[in-house]
């Protein structure tokens, strides 16, 4: 059910799924749609070269619930979804993965737990990825709970319910889609985890390796240290009776 002030927005990141946006799409409404809620399906386009923006604006034309903002060149999926928060009009958030790699089936569920928390997390059960990518996000969660002891099992995996309120402050740079969870738990926001079912890739190609996963993800995780030791929560404040 679509609105123009909807309480839940739906934030799918998009390079290159051409193939995949349909199905996906589809999935989401099936799980949407029985809730009774008002919601929106918004698709951030990270500039794809393959037809993936044409064909998401022509099916705007007899998709309501469907809105789609393209960056001007791409930026990767960190800037997909900063954009997508900025430009959600719903209270609650929920990002997903335009690869139909996660299962659009869970989110009654998180959205069932995020009732007593501020960020539902997935935790992928079973991961139907390649070898390689399995052992670099198991080398990058080991070292993150050394480095960071924020407890969150799987960074690697965006698919979340959060509520927008949490988002506030959150700062811009490259790999932040993979530190959310821990930005937001240091902000004071209770952080909950979820296991989710996980699925293989079917079309389209992967944009992440070891190359640009492990070691700029380790990198990144003494920024994160720094950023702990440096940062002031988002203001909140109360203002005086008159």
């Amino acid at each position: 059910m679509m609105t123009n002030s909807p309480e839940i927005s739906v934030i799918v990141p998009c390079f290159n799924e051409i193939d995949n946006l349909e199905p996906l799409i589809a999935e989401l409404r099936a799980a949407l749609d029985p809730l009774g809620r008002s919601c929106e399906i918004l698709y951030i386009d990270d500039h794809s070269t393959d037809g993936s923006y044409e064909k998401l604006c022509e099916m705007t034309k007899t998709l309501p619930i469907l809105r789609v903002v393209r960056h001007s060149r791409n930026y990767g999926e960190s800037a997909g979804e900063k954009t997508g928060f900025e430009n959600a009009r719903g209270s609650i958030i929920i990002t997903i993965d335009a690869d139909l790699q996660n299962d659009p089936a869970d989110i009654p569920e998180m959205l069932r737990r995020l009732e007593t928390a501020d960020a539902i997390c997935g935790v992928r059960r079973i991961r139907d990825d390649s070898f390689s990518k399995r052992i670099s996000s198991r080398i990058a969660n080991a070292v993150r709970g050394g480095l960071l002891n924020d407890s969150i099992h799987d960074a690697g995996c965006t698919y979340r319910a959060l509520r927008a309120s949490a988002l506030k402050g959150l700062p811009n740079f490259r790999a932040l889609h993979r530190f959310i969870p821990t930005i937001i738990k240091w902000h004071g926001y209770r952080v909950e985890e979820m296991l989710i079912n996980h699925r293989p890739r079917t079309a389209g190609k992967s944009k992440y390796g070891v190359g640009n996963r492990l070691w700029v993800g380790i990198g990144d995780m003494f920024a994160m240290r720094w950023y702990r030791r440096r940062f002031f929560p988002p203001c909140r404040v109360e203002e005086s009776p008159k």
